[in-house]
């Protein structure tokens, strides 16, 4: 480690070659060229500024004095952009420098609740703002409009809107969303029309884990959502087979006939949730085999085919697909 002799000496020897250098010709000569470069910028800066330009400049807009028994379901644009002309020393200010006092639009002087005030309304309030020299060539947004509510609203469910896939083997088991309605403020005629609150659109593809995704709920003009989104979750299960052997039975026979089949049973293979494995099983499928049905087929064998599917059943096979049958007349004994 350095002591402070080698410290001291470091420090006068730097000092030394810092005062050589200032005091040398090529420190003057540097000098000087910075100084001639600072005046001939300095010319050149007044002298393009001196010119005429073409800039545009931000005035924000306030909405004032609204009604406590009011919802603003729509608000004005926040701020308008003023495409002005003059020199550039003025631009540069309007820029750089100046601080734009707000377009106060008064609640008070709307009718109906889709306000329109053009924003020629509000041309003695930006010229007031501007130098008398400077040009107002155009005004963007032309017109100021907002939309309210005097408190009509109602619960909405939220609703997907878009694409989801699962990945490979899986399935998409549930579409949730939290919260799954939303209140829907909007001006009375607006109001009768809407009956679910939509998500952006939106695409999830090869989802093979359960998502969950904050997404924001669109709203057309004049319509206010609260909240203005929803939490969304994919439920995703995983893919399995299962198989199980389920009687053929016979539907609308008279008393005196019953049906034989043969195999009396069918294997019935199928695609399901990893989570409803456990769950499924022969009794939730059934195989009516109609009389009125057999009679038409007269010697034919009878297709095996479902009455209804269990929901989260898919790719339902059967073994064998077709089978014999028999009408088998039963003699009545006599007693009831």
């Amino acid at each position: 480690m350095p002591d402070r002799r080698e410290i001291k000496h470091a420090y006068l020897k730097a000092s030394r070659d810092l005062k050589d250098f200032l005091l040398s010709r090529q420190s003057r000569e540097f000098f000087l060229f910075l100084f001639f470069l600072f005046v001939a910028a300095s010319f050149w800066l007044i002298q393009t500024l001196d010119n005429e330009y073409e800039t545009d400049i931000t005035i924000p807009v306030r909405l004032k004095s609204v009604p406590e028994n009011v919802v603003v379901t729509s608000e004005p644009v926040s701020s308008v952009k003023v495409h002005v002309r003059d020199k550039g020393t003025l631009l540069f200010n309007y820029r750089m420098g100046k601080v734009f006092t707000p377009l106060n639009i008064d609640f008070m002087t709307g009718e109906g609740s889709h306000v329109q005030i053009p924003v020629s309304a509000f041309s003695r309030a930006i010229s007031g703002q501007l130098s008398s020299s400077t040009q107002v060539i155009s005004v963007n947004p032309d017109t100021l409009e907002y939309f309210y509510s005097t408190g009509q609203s109602k619960m909405v469910p939220v609703r997907f809107q878009g694409l989801a896939s699962a990945g490979s083997r899986h399935y998409l088991s549930d579409t949730l969303f939290t919260p799954d309605s939303v209140k829907v403020y909007a001006p009375l005629a607006v109001l009768d029309t809407i009956r679910a609150a939509y998500m952006e659109p939106a695409e999830f593809t090869g989802i093979d884990d359960t998502l969950r995704k904050e997404v924001r709920l669109r709203a057309d003009r004049g319509v206010k959502l609260v909240p203005e989104t929803s939490t969304l979750t994919l439920s995703v299960d995983m893919y399995t087979e299962k198989t199980v052997e389920v009687e053929l039975h016979g539907i609308n026979f008279p008393p005196d006939k019953q049906l034989r089949s043969f195999p009396s049973k069918v294997s019935i293979t199928f695609q399901c949730g990893l989570s409803q494995f456990n769950e499924l099983n022969a009794e939730d499928f059934h195989i009516f085999v109609s009389y009125e049905d057999l009679l038409k087929l007269g010697n034919q064998k009878y297709t095996v085919r479902l009455r209804n599917t269990p929901k989260g059943v898919s790719n339902v096979r059967f073994n064998p697909t077709q089978v014999d049958f028999l009408i088998e007349h039963t003699e009545d004994d006599g007693n009831d």
